[in-house]
């Protein structure tokens, strides 16, 4: 059975994590799976948008300490290149994500730990059920975080904040997580799922380019200077003006309907 279900609907690729008895943990199939499924939704052109999820009560409770504890067997100089190559591979889902031009969207309850936040900080928009709770964890074990953590706390939350969460570890619920930014909307359990799929569909329904430009520049924005951002930003109007999709929401304005993107 994959540790990973993908399933297209509507053009939405549903990534579900699928190891509900150890709460959704990162164990190497998962690790595996999980590149492979976020890979083929980006490469797939039916696909206009991605919602994470995971099976079961809980998003993910963060890598499997067992694994990790079975490897205390094996001396240091193989541990730690065991470990590089690993985390190596879990950093490709990362990249994969932020870099693909597809709005992804995060559906995240119970617990959302370790690279379980990471991997929700690599979506674009995240929903909360009222029951998530929260802990990047990793000081707890004596490990520093992964899954690019530090790069995305200290820039939703700030470097006080980021702090805050990455060195003491504490668990802190959704509606904290919603004061600090770290999800768009903290919704009841009941509804989580119809509202990330309502959400995701909608994305999918959306202008294509001009969504991947946008999310494009937004990414773009955290190291570019503002003369640099400006000049991405008028090349990725006038590419955005000449695409169809633009001519139909110009259509759709003037006839008072919605526009049908992509037809």
């Amino acid at each position: 059975m994959s540790t990973v279900i993908y399933e297209v609907r509507d053009h939405v690729a549903h990534l579900t994590l699928n190891r509900p008895d150890s709460l959704n943990a990162l164990n190497l199939a998962m690790i595996e799976d999980l590149r492979l499924a976020s890979a083929r939704a980006e490469a797939d052109p039916a696909v206009h948008a991605i919602l994470l999820g995971g099976a079961g009560a809980h998003f993910m409770a963060g890598g499997d300490l067992k694994w990790f504890r079975e490897q205390l067997a094996l001396p240091a100089q193989e541990r730690q290149p065991l470990f590089e190559r690993t985390i190596s591979d879990v950093h490709q889902t990362t990249l994969q994500l932020r870099r693909c031009g597809k709005p992804v969207v995060a559906a995240v309850r119970g617990a959302v730990a370790g690279f379980g936040l990471s991997l929700m900080l690599a979506a674009d928009l995240a929903l909360a059920s009222e029951d998530a709770y929260f802990t990047l964890a990793y000081c707890n074990i004596a490990l520093s975080p992964d899954g690019g953590a530090t790069w995305s706390l200290p820039r939703v939350v700030g470097m006080k904040r980021a702090a805050e969460i990455a060195l003491l570890g504490d668990r802190f619920d959704a509606a904290q997580a919603l004061a600090w930014g770290l999800v768009n909307r903290v919704v009841p359990a009941s509804e989580l799922q119809a509202q990330a799929e309502a959400l995701a569909t909608r994305l999918a329904g959306g202008p294509r380019e001009a969504l991947a430009s946008t999310k494009q520049l937004l990414n773009a924005s955290l190291t570019s200077t503002l003369a640099e951002q400006l000049h991405a930003e008028q090349r990725a109007f006038a590419a955005c003006g000449v695409n169809a999709d633009f001519g139909e929401g110009l259509a759709a304005f003037f006839d008072k309907r919605r526009p049908r993107f992509g037809a």
